[in-house]
């Protein structure tokens, strides 16, 4: 049986792998006769149209290809931008380019991603004409920044929080108007509460179905990538673990020695939630784990101080473990088995744990719960009773567990993204609010620039706000076109009347009061979508010169000749 014992536990460093000393040759682009621009702008163009399709209720889907398995066919922006590259060089440093911009929005936000490559597309081409005409770019980029700032600001005075029975329909919203996703989000945030925690897995039956668990989840990730499971999502997944919970910074990987050899004789992944790991105790861990001794994570425990202590005794009682103090008589070297918690699912990212469990501690979880609510009784200071509540949130909150159900690995695929999107978007709503949606609050938006354009400083500056004021009837004037209807009729009826609240509805294809209708977006994404956009835009009309690499050509195989038997031909 492999044991810990038989390997080196000493601290030798990470083989490095042999680098290549072959500089790699460079072609260079001028943009002396503007095709360079021209070529980063038809990529930017087919990006915006590939990923333009899947926009608004009646938006399409994208065939994917996949070289193992069958291919994804899906409606979601960010996975359709991961996937375009593009054989002309600068045309796919123009896609890679605006890809950021969808992909920063859909990192910080969640949602959102298409609009905002749509309306980066729009910055973009209105930018090009007007310094083709020879307007001085610097100018014109500190005018969409300035401009960007200003909307942002608008944005908020228009932002409202979001009431409970709208959650169902920012999610529906958000999952391409499917009511069914919106509800079943909507039930679970009820259940676990607006800043509870949902996970979504894979089901395995053709319906989707919501459970609720024990459990509890922090903002710490794991303290190295190379503990990672699954190197798609960037994961660590462990079922049925033990936790290691140690209340001080590991200095020596001696101390480890002992619990991790009982690890690997038993077989069971173990989750070392510390104060800190020093470098010296954390490599060889690692090197154990990728010979594939041992199943490890080591992650720092939440908080700082005695707030931290406190967390550490939280996850104890849940997890029905013990901490590990020195003070407590309690050393990390004498610890045993018996001191480890216990968790049927941990899943950890880059920056949160989740820790699951069965559901056996809750007695105990219960009696924890009430202690927490008697010192926030007894306590005066706000700042202390909101860390309490904060404390009681995560202990007695539960986990939400929604399964996707589908009848094909195919369909599978594509609920699970809508149904990622759609809980994003309401997680987004909550944290900022909500405004009218449908592309209509970005159309109202070009309504304030022209007040914008009297605080700036030129009328370059102006002409920067002129573009950002066309660049935003671009996401409405699409959910139109994609809804069969055309843009420009759409757009200027929208405007003719006042009411903030009224808007196109593409779904139903009539016009209408949205906020009756349920036609919602989250503030938080439509502010990324500014942001971002206006970002891209602004590096791209400031850029004048490309640099990419020399595509080397492949040698042609030549076809080996077919090897002969040795005999004549029949009959000499």
């Amino acid at each position: 049986m492999a044991s810990i014992s038989a390997i080196s536990f000493t601290n030798s460093a990470f083989p490095s792998p042999a680098l290549s000393t072959r500089a790699m040759a460079k072609e260079l682009y001028f943009h002396h006769d503007g095709s360079a621009m021209k070529k980063l702008q038809t990529g930017v163009d087919m990006v915006a149209e590939l990923v333009g399709v899947t926009l608004g209720p009646k938006g399409r889907n994208v065939v994917l290809q996949n070289k193992y398995g069958p291919p994804k066919i899906v409606n979601d922006g960010v996975t359709v931008l991961k996937e375009i590259e593009l054989e002309d060089p600068l045309e796919n440093v123009g896609a890679k380019l605006v890809r950021h911009a969808g992909a920063k929005t859909n990192d910080l936000a969640g949602d959102g991603s298409t609009t905002s490559v749509v309306l980066a597309q729009g910055l973009i081409a209105e930018g090009m004409k007007v310094i083709a005409a020879g307007m001085n770019p610097i100018q014109i980029s500190r005018g969409i920044e300035k401009t960007a700032n200003a909307l942002v600001c608008e944005l908020k005075l228009m932002s409202r929080e979001i009431e409970d029975h709208e959650l169902a329909d920012v999610a529906a919203v958000s999952a391409g108007n499917d009511y069914a996703v919106g509800y079943t989000i909507c039930e679970a945030l009820q259940k676990v509460g607006k800043r509870g925690f949902i996970t979504i897995e894979k089901g395995k039956s053709t319906e989707s179905s919501l459970q609720i668990v024990e459990g509890m989840q922090f903002d710490r990730g794991y303290l190295s990538p190379y503990f990672v499971t699954d190197r798609q999502k960037m994961i660590v997944e462990f079922h049925n673990c033990k936790l290691l919970l140690v209340d001080k910074i590991i200095k020596d990987p001696k101390e480890l020695f002992k619990i991790l050899d009982s690890a690997v004789k038993e077989k069971y992944p173990i989750v070392i939630i510390a104060e800190g790991v020093e470098k010296e105790a954390l490599a060889p861990v690692i090197r154990n784990k990728l010979r594939g001794v041992l199943k490890v994570a080591a992650i720092k425990a939440p908080a700082f101080g005695e707030r931290k202590s406190n967390y550490l005794d939280d996850i104890a009682i849940l997890t029905g473990g013990t901490v590990i103090r020195d003070e407590m008589g309690l050393t990390l070297e004498k610890a045993r088995k018996e001191a480890l918690g216990t968790a049927s699912k941990v899943l950890i990212t880059k920056n949160s744990t989740l820790i699951v469990t069965d559901g056996s501690t809750q007695a105990a979880v219960q009696k924890r719960v009430s202690q927490i609510q008697r010192l926030v009784e007894n306590t005066e200071e706000n700042f202390q009773k909101k860390i309490l509540n904060e404390r009681i949130a995560k202990l007695s909150g539960g986990i939400a567990i929604l399964q996707v159900g589908a009848q094909t690995e195919v369909e599978l695929k594509d609920k699970h993204l809508r149904i990622e999107d759609a809980l994003n978007a309401t997680k987004a709503a909550i944290e900022e609010g909500v405004v009218v949606g449908g592309g209509c609050s970005l159309l109202r938006l070009s309504l304030k620039v022209d007040g914008i354009k009297e605080l700036l400083d030129n009328e370059e500056q102006k002409i920067g706000a002129d573009i950002f004021k066309r660049a935003l009837h671009y996401p409405i004037r699409l959910i139109a076109k994609n809804a069969g209807v055309n843009g420009s009729v759409v757009t200027s009826k929208v405007l003719s009347n006042d009411d903030v609240r009224y808007g196109y509805n593409a779904a139903r294809d009539c016009y209408e009061d949205l906020v009756t209708a349920g036609i919602l977006d989250p503030s938080k994404v439509v502010r990324c979508c500014l942001e971002h956009a206006a970002s891209v835009a602004k590096v791209f009309l400031t850029s004048s010169a490309v640099v990419v690499d020399i595509k080397e050509l492949e040698p042609i195989s030549r076809r080996k000749p077919v090897p002969t038997s040795g005999i004549g031909p029949m009959g000499l």
